[in-house]
């Protein structure tokens, strides 16, 4: 995947090719009120802010629309076959869960709503899921998995990189947040650990 992304810039396709493409696969979703929230959710801040309106709706042209029953869990931590996709949130809610060490059952960690970006980092990897993710309610959403995304790279470059770059920066800003949530952690433990040593000195 890195390997085609490096090539985007080198040998992108015919001007003319890639307008006709273009236009034939935002004909496909004219008119979809669900296409144009899906595109408006890329383009939201706390989403894809980089995309335009028309370069959203071309990666929503690539997207299959998806709908999860209340209940199911529909990523599970660990799992090393199914990493092949990313889920954007159009309706519902859904809680990320994660077994921590010493722990046999999972705890919430969030509960993500409308506009949220799911399973990314698996998408791009290809790793182990970190965690698992359940409708708590009914869900609707759009699907972009890595065959599509190895597709929208060979016929929209410029758009793929752009849409690569931010989905890039929102793992790195979730990895600054978990760093400052780490370091708060070790703060509050070397804390008790001071106190309790002082109530243990005679």
């Amino acid at each position: 995947m890195l390997d085609k992304l490096i090539q985007i810039f080198r040998r992108p396709p015919p001007a003319d090719f890639q307008e006709s493409r273009r236009e034939d696969r935002l004909r496909t979703i004219e008119g979809s009120s669900s296409a144009e929230k899906a595109a408006e959710m890329l383009r939201a801040p706390a989403a894809l802010m980089q995309l335009t309106h028309e370069e959203a709706l071309v990666v929503v042209s690539y997207m299959q629309p998806r709908r999860i029953a209340e209940g199911t869990t529909f990523i599970r931590e660990g799992d090393t076959r199914d990493t092949d996709f990313m889920l954007l949130l159009l309706d519902g809610e859904v809680t990320i869960e994660s077994i921590v060490v010493s722990r046999t059952e999972p705890i919430t960690v969030s509960v993500l709503g409308p506009g949220s970006l799911i399973g990314e980092m698996g998408l791009l990897d290809g790793e182990p899921r970190s965690a698992s993710c359940t409708a708590l309610t009914d869900l609707r959403g759009a699907v972009l998995t890595r065959k599509a995304l190895a597709q929208l790279m060979d016929e929209e470059p410029r758009t793929a990189a752009k849409l690569m770059m931010a989905i890039s920066m929102r793992i790195a800003q979730r990895m600054r947040e978990g760093a400052e949530k780490l370091k708060l952690y070790s703060q509050l433990t070397q804390a008790m650990q001071e106190e309790i040593n002082g109530l243990a000195t005679p």
